[in-house]
């Protein structure tokens, strides 16, 4: 099962407007910059952990959205312990953990159309200034689909070269992550170019309107 993939149910956490998750999620971004304190950011991560079970999800699949940035994230702890302190070291992997857990339970428990409808239902006024609220709803929702799908790919990778013995090579990793990256990329933007996908669900209802 790849990270991140919609689980479907029917607990409170899905019923939530994808709208409201949203901006809970935006929200709950600002506050854990704005006030970065160890006591809110660790507040922040046992909350998200108990909305995993609400929504029915078993923390075993929340702990597996991690697993693939245990060595990202014990560089970036090193790294912050060694410039300023162990103490703003935790704080900043404690945050990136909530943040990054409160973000995969949207994709888990929220279909990928539902969330791209709801953003650009939010952003139609962009219109009003020459900006296609389509294509920003759809790389809002693609950067947080996008966030287990890398942490997945890099396992892979890793996995692929641990079984070559150049697991302790960052090059080794780095190259062929970039590389499939990359051609995702190149991918989904043919996939979407086939598909017009720069068609708006706003010009769709002013069309609708003004035929009736």
């Amino acid at each position: 099962m790849i990270l991140g993939d919609y689980q479907p149910g029917n607990s409170p956490i899905h019923r939530l407007a994808p709208g409201l998750k949203m901006l809970v999620l935006a929200l709950a971004g600002s506050l854990l910059f704005i006030f970065p304190l160890l006591a809110i950011s660790g507040g922040m991560l046992a909350g998200v952990a108990l909305l995993y079970r609400v929504a029915g999800i078993a923390w075993r699949l929340m702990l597996r959205q991690l697993r693939p940035l245990v060595w990202i994230m014990l560089a970036i702890f090193a790294a912050q312990w060694w410039m300023v302190s162990w103490q703003s070291a935790l704080q900043v992997i404690v945050r990136m953990n909530a943040l990054l857990l409160l973000a995969t339970l949207i994709t888990l428990t929220t279909r990928s159309s539902d969330m791209i409808a709801a953003l650009e239902k939010s952003l139609c006024w962009l219109r009003l200034v020459g900006i296609n609220p389509g294509r920003v709803s759809l790389a809002l929702s693609l950067s947080l689909r996008f966030i287990p799908l890398l942490a997945a790919m890099t396992a892979e990778v890793r996995e692929a070269q641990k079984a070559r013995g150049l697991e302790r090579s960052p090059v080794a990793v780095a190259v062929p992550l970039l590389v499939r990256t990359l051609k995702m990329a190149e991918d989904i933007s043919a996939a979407l170019d086939a598909r017009s996908a720069d068609a708006s669900s706003c010009a769709k209802t002013e069309a609708e309107k003004a035929r009736e």
